[in-house]
């Protein structure tokens, strides 16, 4: 039925790029392996021209198009349904750098390029690139933007919107909107970068960007601390940004369940304070020398313990060290995938509101389904929990989550709008939480959304059933 298309296709990709038979479930399969497709084919341009000339060839099939960076997302938005009739189209070979100005403090790289490339590029130069989340080796900028990932800097540098100056895009009818700008300043006319950031390739498809750089701190600490509540945190964080200003990077939280779990499947990580309720991963960054910056930091975790927020603190005291602090918190989620299928959130609030939600829905949530533990980890510094729930100790994590799944969503999502939260917050919309924003989300806004999906796309062919 589609042999013109796929045909045409391999003759402007070329036929090694256009992959139809064999083992293509890196593709077709997302990261949790909750949602299994089938492509029509898989392809894999290796520039803008020939992205653009798919898009085009699929307008003119009517064939819809489902783009992918890394494929390390969350909410089933970037594999390909089951029907057997959408392209994926991979972004993995867009992967150039394409410019350094370390002048204007800019790097201008292809969607493709995966994250940890990128801030190697920029370290080499002498330049930090500070967006930096657990995927980092395989998750691609195309995707960290149409995601709008947050990560375990947003406290300091904002989310990928943020780091994002411009943008090169690839538009449904295959047209390419060329605006890798370099600017900090740029009012012509409607902000088109902001509307592409965070769409979930429902508009276009990313195929570069110019990002924003950093000088290199010239000191970085970083800190676990222990504590009974989650309220005490609230309180460290409160004492830190007094104290350390713009310096704090990053303020992590990780409650009693999420690190057991990293020691009962990665045993050979050690933590190096004893069990508590709660613990912070606390991260400074200084522009003055290592003495006096390491004078402020522990000078801060000093006056916490005095002051009886935390029971116990360790410094990091090399780079290494402070590696290893950071991957007990990155290896959260790889701890959860072993333990088997849960319940996950990506919730944003009030900081403000964390600790009464938490008691609140913590409570709720035991009473409801006796027996579940909470995996209770985040970024306590910008509001954003990941509040996830895994089934009984013994129970089949499978049938918990394929019973359960529903109801705990509707408690936990119930609570987060009374206290004026969100029910996505770094991980997107997707397929997983489609439902959920057709019913939490305002009927005005629902509708302009539509109404910007008509006007780019009108025949509904980027990664339809995704947002919206």
């Amino acid at each position: 039925m589609h042999e013109s298309l796929i045909s045409a296709l391999r003759a402007r990709l070329g036929a090694a790029q256009v992959l139809t038979d064999g083992d293509l479930s890196a593709w077709e399969l997302d990261w949790r392996k909750r949602w299994r497709g089938k492509a029509l084919a898989v392809l894999r341009p290796g520039s803008t021209d020939e992205v653009a000339a798919a898009l085009q060839l699929a307008a003119a099939h009517g064939v819809s198009v489902v783009p992918q960076g890394g494929n390390t997302g969350l909410v089933g938005g970037g594999v390909p349904d089951a029907s057997g009739t959408q392209l994926l189209l991979s972004t993995q070979r867009l992967n150039k750098l394409r410019a350094i100005d370390t002048a204007n403090l800019t790097i201008t790289v292809e969607a493709g390029c995966v994250l940890q490339s990128v801030q190697a590029a920029a370290d080499e130069a002498g330049l930090l690139f500070p967006l930096s989340l657990a995927a980092e080796g395989s998750a691609t900028i195309g995707g960290n933007l149409a995601t709008n990932a947050g990560g375990t800097q947003v406290l300091r540098y904002g989310n990928a919107r943020e780091l994002c100056l411009g943008l090169e895009v690839v538009n449904a009818r295959g047209e390419v909107w060329s605006g890798l700008t370099g600017l900090r300043k740029d009012n012509t006319g409607y902000d088109l970068r902001d509307l592409f950031v965070g769409s979930e390739g429902t508009l276009g498809i990313i195929t570069a960007a110019t990002l924003k750089l950093f000088p290199k701190p010239a000191a970085s600490l970083t800190a676990l601390a222990s504590t009974g509540t989650l309220a005490q945190c609230q309180a460290l964080l409160g004492l830190a940004q007094r104290r350390l200003g713009a310096g704090l990077t990053g303020f992590e939280v990780m409650n009693r369940f999420s690190l057991a779990l990293v020691a009962r499947h990665f045993a050979q990580l050690q933590q190096p304070l004893p069990a508590a309720d709660w613990t912070v991963l606390l991260e400074y960054a200084d522009a003055d020398g290592e003495a006096s910056a390491r004078q402020r930091f522990e000078s801060l975790l000093g006056d916490a313990l005095e002051q009886g927020l935390i029971d116990d603190a360790a410094v990091a005291e090399s780079l290494a060290q402070s590696a290893a602090l950071w991957h007990l918190r990155e290896s959260i989620p790889l701890a959860q995938s072993e333990e088997g299928l849960n319940v996950k959130h990506d919730i944003a609030l009030p900081v403000s509101a964390i600790a009464e939600f938490c008691a609140r829905t913590d409570a709720a949530l035991a009473a409801a389904f006796p027996g579940i533990r909470l995996v209770n980890f985040g970024h306590l510094g910008d509001g954003n929990l990941h509040y996830n729930v895994q089934g009984p100790e013994g129970a089949s994590a499978g049938e918990f989550l394929a019973r359960h799944e529903h109801a705990i969503n509707t408690l936990v999502f119930d609570a987060v709008s009374q206290y004026g939260g969100s029910f996505s917050a770094e991980h997107g919309i997707g397929a997983l939480k489609r439902d959920e924003l057709a019913q939490r989300k305002s009927p005005v806004a629902l509708s302009m959304m539509r109404a910007i999906k008509q006007a780019l796309d009108p025949q509904g062919l980027l990664n339809p059933g995704r947002v919206v």
